[in-house]
């Protein structure tokens, strides 16, 4: 088991990375920031994520999630806790409108070291499909191809990505209604070609507390414009479903997850996890 942030280590903006200078120093931020790191150390012991002196590219999309992920990062490496290197990047996709200075001041700021690279995956996206057709899965591909040449340019052996427990849970649904399969977001995969790891260690993070957090750290937002602006994604039915579950009956989503690493093959259907043609009475 993960032990949590030591005690002996001040959560306050002295001696701390240039990003947490101006964090609040309230007991409720503390809370937030230990418990964030907590889970973030629990995943990364639980799926073998650290290889020390090895490097890890880190997708910075400009929203919540990914400014929480390169911030709990970078406070894990200040603390000794984490013997990896890190490079951020974002992937400028075309899209109008879209702030070109916001991430590379913010990064420069923080003296955070960064790549910043552009391709216009937006024209392609929108010119194959029509604006009725949900462009999350095309976009995403295409992201994830190129995300995977930067870090093997960077020389990096691992991709982290900042998906978090309620997106675990919400492809979990997703595959379980519309693929007729079980199957979720791992903490830690290996792509098709076989030479570079996808990381997730807000694996077990709550998405509430990244919201919190971000607002906190007033991290300068980059909305999407490209599929958060779509209406009535399977997704987001899957959110509001999660969420009215939790509603109902508080603590279902941390059950959930845990159930997502506590599977038990004999008692599904799956003839290809357990060999029930092997399985027979004793005969007397």
């Amino acid at each position: 088991m993960t032990e949590d942030v030591p005690e002996n280590i001040t959560l306050d903006g002295e001696g701390c990375h240039p990003m947490f200078r101006d964090a609040p120093s309230t007991v409720e931020f503390n809370k937030l920031r230990k418990r964030l790191l907590r889970h973030m150390r629990q995943a990364m012991d639980d799926f073998a994520m650290i290889k020390p002196g090895t490097r890890w590219l880190v997708a910075l999309s400009g929203g919540k999630d990914s400014y929480g992920l390169l911030a709990l990062l970078l406070d894990l490496k200040w603390r000794g806790l984490l013997p990896v290197d890190l490079v951020a990047c974002n992937l400028d996709q075309g899209q109008p409108g879209f702030p070109k200075n916001i991430l590379p001041d913010y990064l420069d700021r923080y003296g955070i070291a960064h790549r910043i690279e552009y391709q216009d995956t937006y024209s392609v996206v929108t010119d194959k499909l029509t604006e009725a057709q949900t462009y999350c899965s095309l976009c995403s591909r295409l992201r994830r191809g190129i995300l995977y040449r930067i870090a093997r340019e960077e020389g990096c052996s691992a991709l982290v990505l900042g998906h978090h427990r309620d997106d675990a849970l919400e492809t979990f649904f997703m595959n379980l209604f519309h693929g007729g399969r079980l199957a979720s977001m791992p903490g830690k995969l290996l792509n098709d070609e076989g030479d570079l790891l996808v990381l997730r260690p807000l694996v077990y993070a709550a998405e509430e507390d990244l919201a919190k957090f971000a607002t906190h750290m007033e991290f300068p937002i980059i909305p999407c414009n490209l599929c958060g602006s779509q209406d009535g994604l399977q997704r987001n039915a899957m959110k509001m479903m999660l969420s009215d579950i939790e509603k109902r009956m508080p603590g279902r989503k941390d059950t959930m997850i845990r159930a997502l690493a506590n599977a038990r093959p004999s008692h599904l259907l799956d003839k290809k996890l357990f060999d029930f043609a092997g399985l027979s009475a004793p005969v007397s």
